[in-house]
């Protein structure tokens, strides 16, 4: 079988600058993978790029088997792709409840209550303060939120981009449980994470990334015993 996300040598530039070189991964269904690397590497831009925010200069992505490059980003996410970018970027003067209500805009079912109680049950802080304009959480609350808006979407693929980023470690612990939980409920997430230690016993599945460039992949087991990977990541 296909995998459920597919990118096949995509190429990205910033205007002569090339920022991907031919990067190519995937992701099976129920799976956790993550992409490690340097700030600069790509790893943002690939996100970026899968979610249609950036268009490719070539190559293509495909999820569930159908070919989403080039679509417009509103298309994407209803077609499956939910993304929680890097320094969250939620809508500061509105709701936390608003907020997740904008998650599912483009939904038209009947279960979008279910699952604005799913991000709830997850991250109680956030039921807590769901009338609380969200320019005034805590930068943790601000993260839960930013996933919890990303997880609306209903997404095939979550895409998750720094979500311990400027968190305390307590606060860093219960995003990686909420993901741990998120990946035994089945959902299947594309991780980048400056705590590569972290990501890779997270994940199943590594890529590691340098200036625009898939560098190696393994299995997460394999990379945390890499030479390589512990000098240049682990810090060992």
């Amino acid at each position: 079988m296909a995998p459920l996300l597919e990118v096949d040598q995509i190429e990205v530039f910033y205007g002569r600058v090339q920022a991907l070189r031919g990067v190519s991964l995937s992701v099976e269904e129920g799976e956790v993978v993550t992409l490690i690397g340097s700030n600069g590497a790509g790893k943002t831009t690939t996100l970026r790029t899968i979610s249609g925010l950036i268009k490719p200069a070539s190559g293509t992505i495909k999820l569930a088997g159908e070919v989403i490059s080039g679509l417009p980003a509103p298309t994407i996410v209803a077609r499956g792709i939910g993304h929680s970018p890097e320094g969250r970027h939620v809508f500061a003067r509105m709701t936390v409840r608003n907020n997740l209500e904008l998650g599912a805009y483009l939904r038209k079912d009947k279960e979008i209550h279910k699952d604005m109680d799913r991000v709830f049950t997850y991250f109680p802080r956030l039921k807590e303060r769901e009338g609380q304009l969200a320019g005034t959480l805590s930068g943790g609350e601000q993260q839960m939120l930013a996933m919890g808006r990303a997880m609306m979407t209903r997404p095939k693929v979550l895409l998750l981009d720094e979500p311990s980023l400027g968190l305390s470690p307590v606060l860093v612990e219960t995003i990686f449980e909420v993901i741990d939980e998120l990946h035994k409920a089945g959902t299947t997430i594309l991780l980048i994470e400056q705590n590569a230690l972290l990501a890779l016993r997270t994940a199943s599945r590594g890529y590691v990334m340098e200036t625009g460039v898939v560098v190696k992949t393994d299995n997460a087991a394999a990379l945390l015993e890499s030479d390589d990977v512990k000098r240049a990541y682990l810090g060992i």
